[in-house]
């Protein structure tokens, strides 16, 4: 049965929703300063603000919970799970940690030093912050084709060769390593083909400097390897993994997407000297080197989840999910990053609200209206996360692109909860012209989106 018609598992154990009234949705939203990630899980429907840590696991991963040693040093659960992350990787050295954040942390804490700049194909987040933290620079090279949302190329999460060719013979930039995330989550999802990796290595290679890969969401690019990019479709995703990793010096990951677990990461390494700094800053900020800030149960989990990520059959099933409520939004006239991607869509938010000015946020309005209207949260990928403020002038800038991602949970929801998603999307977008925008009222430096306040503009 090459392509089934219905989900590759059956379901164990089911959860309440909470549905509740629009005059509830519209006090909670104003209760949690009209930021998103302030509200109560038990105020929301259809929760798709993150894929990370938020998937089910399995009935083996549960299994694997119960065989979880937990010694302080030297756990049998640390051995399963080195040997699980060699087999896909590897790698010789690695190190767990609670999350990808904290590799992060880890990984430039011990490689970057001030002034020091890092290229990526497109930096999220939290990697952007832990470089800038440090006192690095984020440098994003996206390829040509990702400019267009419209477009329908296959690998639009690639990096511009030439671009990173530029940059790296440049003698003026001190660039420690560069690092590829795979897939581009930034990007809306893409892949990134492993012609484009194969380029990567051998620029690096030129220029003696490390590739890195923040390897989150693996296997979907593995899958999009398999059945986007020639050669590959008579290959395993195991074999299209290992082809993979064995471009790259290293990698890093967050298990909270292709790793099916709560809480869970990892740093690999080939280079002995970068794993004895990372063994040693481990120590000091997440625990003893064979547990990194975990119970051995969750790297029992963990190790099960990277191997059920790379079964075929789930991960046509994951993306064909992804690619379902797209087509939807897409025959409703919504405004996304095409193609599909593997985690999530991308709403177009200035697409959508072209008659609202940027510095009223149009990313996050549209987050704000999605959840009023139908209690769906879903998180804003542009004004409030990537915006700029120059700290002589104070002048703002903003990012070119202001993205809505609805990011669907492993595992979690089925074709009829992305049904009311595509439908609720579709209805709003018809009278896009009600919606307001926002002015911010508070923001840490860091990371603003996460526990900014705001207040709607009159």
């Amino acid at each position: 049965m090459k392509n089934l018609p219905f989900e590759p598992f059956k379901i164990k154990a089911v959860e309440k929703i909470p549905v509740l009234t629009k005059e509830r949705r519209i006090q909670a939203i104003s209760d949690a300063r009209y930021n998103p990630f302030r509200l109560k899980a038990r105020e929301v429907t259809i929760d798709l603000l993150t894929d990370s840590g938020t998937g089910a696991m399995s009935d083996r991963q549960w299994s694997a919970l119960l065989s979880g040693d937990e010694s302080y040093a030297g756990s049998e659960s640390f051995f399963r799970f080195e040997e699980t992350v060699k087999k896909i990787t590897g790698k010789k050295y690695l190190v767990p940690t609670h999350q990808g954040r904290s590799a992060e942390h880890l990984f430039f804490s011990a490689l970057m030093k001030p002034g020091d700049l890092i290229p990526n194909n497109a930096h999220f987040d939290t990697t952007q912050a832990n470089i800038e933290s440090a006192g690095g620079r984020a440098l994003n090279l996206p390829c040509a084709e990702s400019r267009d949302l419209s477009s329908e190329d296959p690998f639009k999460g690639n990096i511009d060769p030439t671009a990173l060719d530029k940059v790296l013979s440049d003698p003026a930039n001190h660039v420690p390593v560069v690092l590829m995330t795979v897939t581009n989550n930034t990007g809306g999802g893409q892949p990134v083909s492993m012609a484009n990796l194969r380029s990567v290595r051998a620029l690096c290679d030129k220029y003696e400097t490390p590739l890195y890969f923040d390897s989150a969401r693996y296997a979907e690019n593995c899958y999009f390897i398999k059945t986007r990019e020639p050669g590959y479709a008579d290959k395993s995703l195991i074999e299209i993994a290992n082809e993979m990793f064995s471009l790259c010096n290293g990698a890093l990951m967050s298990a909270k997407k292709d790793g099916f677990v709560n809480i869970g990461g990892w740093f690999a390494t080939d280079d002995e000297k970068l794993f004895g700094r990372v063994r040693e800053l481990m120590v000091v900020v997440e625990g003893f080197v064979t547990y990194g800030g975990l119970a051995g149960r969750d790297m029992d989990a963990m190790a099960v989840g990277l191997m059920e990520a790379l079964d075929v059959s789930y991960m046509r099933q994951r993306v064909e999910q992804v690619g379902r409520l797209h087509a939807k939004l897409k025959k409703g006239g919504v405004p996304m990053i095409n193609p599909s991607g593997g985690h999530a869509v991308y709403l177009d938010a200035n697409a959508i609200l072209p008659h609202m000015p940027v510095e009223h946020f149009r990313g996050w309005s549209l987050t704000n209206e999605l959840y009023v209207r139908g209690g769906i949260r879903g998180v804003e990928i542009g004004s409030v996360m990537f915006m700029k403020q120059d700290p002589e002038t104070g002048k703002i800038t903003y990012p070119e692109k202001d993205l809505v991602r609805l990011a669907i949970p492993r595992r979690v929801y089925t074709d009829r909860h992305m049904d009311f998603v595509a439908e609720t999307v579709i209805d709003l977008c018809g009278d896009a012209t009600q919606i307001r925008g926002y002015k911010m009222t508070y923001a840490p430096k860091h990371l603003k989106h996460f526990i900014a306040e705001f207040e709607p503009v009159d």
